[in-house]
């Protein structure tokens, strides 16, 4: 025979009641298996709200072009990098006092190299010598990246939806900043295409890694940070060198990009790969050119074509498409035998 007992317990989100079974040999040699455990379930308005955070992170990166060309010093982009990134993670390092332990001293430093030592001078290497235009259609390509990424290191593979929606990104956003007169320097093509696999590598990695047990993202974010730039500050200096004077307008550039740009860009981006899939993060990146496209709109005095517009649209559709934020269903019981 078998004997059951229930007791009250709460699980999950809901503050529902769950029955545990406690089973005791039966005549024929079975016993009855526990119901499996049910996992938290996150619904679909508050995996809309992560999402949406996490792309302030591309949007906010799309006024870099429009910083860097109307409030930096010029011809200066590792000393742009390294003080967009070296100052923003001493700050975070000083707000959560908290150091790496273990294996997450090397895991650190190659997500810092990936998205901040290696990703910035290649990044502005790049937009230095590429039209902007050029420039983001090559960065258009990590949704595409990204999906070949996580089937090799995820082990996920790319559905269909993914695929399409990578090509529709791409063909927006071609057709939202390309211009038909633009010049297109190989070094600077080579560099981006570099930088963008670099992007979409760290994406996968920090889905793979996930983050240490009681870190916060300020104090993940700050690790990465300061590790690109202590790579990049020496080497700045010794190539580059300091500008004669930095004019406040300077001042308030560089503050803008290290504080805004990238500390809470970066962390509100390490949120959403934390919390949403892959792929539908390497999505939200394609807000970059709408909203570099908008600053040219606001701040430099261009305007669109029907064409751009087209594109405009495709690149929203291609976001939309490009999510999967459906709620993850719970676990069914496993059938006593």
């Amino acid at each position: 025979m078998s004997i059951t007992s229930t007791t009250p317990s709460t699980g999950g989100d809901t503050g529902t009641g769950t029955t545990s079974v406690v089973s005791t040999p039966s005549i024929a040699g079975r016993v009855r298996r526990p119901a499996a455990p049910r996992g938290p379930r996150t619904s679909t308005k508050a995996a809309v709200g992560i999402a949406a955070l996490a792309a302030i992170g591309p949007a906010t990166w799309g006024t870099t072009y429009v910083t860097t060309t109307e409030l930096l010093p010029p011809d200066r982009p590792l000393l742009a990098a390294a003080l967009r990134a070296l100052p923003a993670g001493l700050i975070l390092l000083a707000l959560t006092r908290r150091l790496p332990r273990g294996d997450w001293w090397w895991k650190a430093t190659v997500l810092g190299m990936l998205n901040f030592g290696a990703f910035f001078p290649l990044l502005f290497f790049g937009a230095y010598h590429l039209p902007g235009g050029v420039a983001s259609t090559v960065s258009a390509v990590t949704p595409l990246l990204v999906a070949g990424f996580g089937a090799g290191v995820l082990k996920i593979r790319p559905t269909r939806r993914t695929l399409i929606a990578g090509l529709v990104g791409v063909a927006g956003v071609g057709l939202l900043v390309l211009r038909g007169n633009a010049e297109v320097d190989p070094a600077g093509i080579v560099a981006m295409l570099a930088a963008t696999v670099l992007m979409a590598l760290a994406v996968v990695l920090s889905k793979r890694w996930g983050r240490p047990e009681g870190v916060s993202l300020l104090a993940l974010t700050g690790w990465q940070l300061t590790v690109g730039g202590l790579v990049l500050a020496p080497l700045a200096l010794t190539t580059e060198g300091l500008p004669d004077h930095l004019t406040g307008t300077n001042i308030a550039g560089y503050a803008y990009l290290g504080v805004i740009g990238t500390a809470v860009a970066y962390a509100l981006w390490f949120r959403g790969i934390e919390r949403l899939p892959a792929s539908s993060v390497s999505f939200l990146g394609l807000t970059n050119p709408v909203v570099a496209t908008l600053a040219g709109l606001l701040f430099l005095g261009q305007t669109l074509t029907a064409w751009q517009v087209g594109g405009l649209a495709l690149v929203i559709g291609s976001v939309a498409l490009g999510q999967n934020l459906r709620p993850a269903g719970r676990r069914r019981a496993t059938p006593t035998a």
